[in-house]
């Protein structure tokens, strides 16, 4: 059976935006090798469209980008949406009885499947379907944008932390 885990980089004031912090070369370094090992990812539409960035190759890219990209295009990706009527390669779209789709996946899958968005993870959570919260806290002051936590949330137990590169702490949790 699969885990679902849902995980980001989070500032120390709770929000998550790609573009107003990226991690260092020693975190970039720890998602390549997690994405390298993951079963596949599951978004939401907002989430995917900001990742399908990986989707095509950029000339100034650097060999660890290079990398990730490589990884996140190999492994499996499932998009939930209503609005999108399509996705790119190596992703499948899940429209309204996602929960079903999730379901199975879990069940007939092995290894970590990755749960990317906060909307998504919450509406997952509700349904008891996230085993694993990950949050990469980072040295960074947002003041506002979008929240790592959206809704409500199960109670969470501390499963454990570590330092991770040059600034972030993993901070891991399960339901319960």
């Amino acid at each position: 059976m699969a885990k679902l885990i849902f995980g980001m980089n989070m500032s120390l004031d709770g929000y998550v935006d790609h573009d107003k912090f990226a991690p260092g070369p020693e975190l970039f370094q720890h998602f390549i090798e997690q994405t390298r090992g993951l079963t596949g990812s599951i978004y939401g539409r907002g989430l995917y469209e900001l990742m399908r960035y990986w989707d095509e190759d950029h000339p100034e890219w650097n060999a660890p980008e290079r990398a990730f990209a490589e990884a996140w295009r190999r492994q499996p990706k499932w998009v939930v949406s209503r609005s999108l009527k399509e996705v790119g390669p190596n992703a499948t779209l899940l429209g309204e009885d996602f929960e079903a789709a999730i379901r199975t996946l879990k069940a007939d899958l092995d290894g970590r499947i990755d749960v990317g968005g906060p909307k998504l993870a919450a509406s997952l959570a509700q349904l008891g379907l996230v085993d694993e919260v990950q949050i990469y806290l980072r040295p960074v002051v947002l003041g506002s944008g979008a929240p790592f936590f959206v809704g409500v949330w199960p109670k969470l137990s501390l499963l454990g932390s570590e330092r991770i590169g040059e600034d972030a702490v993993r901070v891991r949790y399960v339901p319960g």
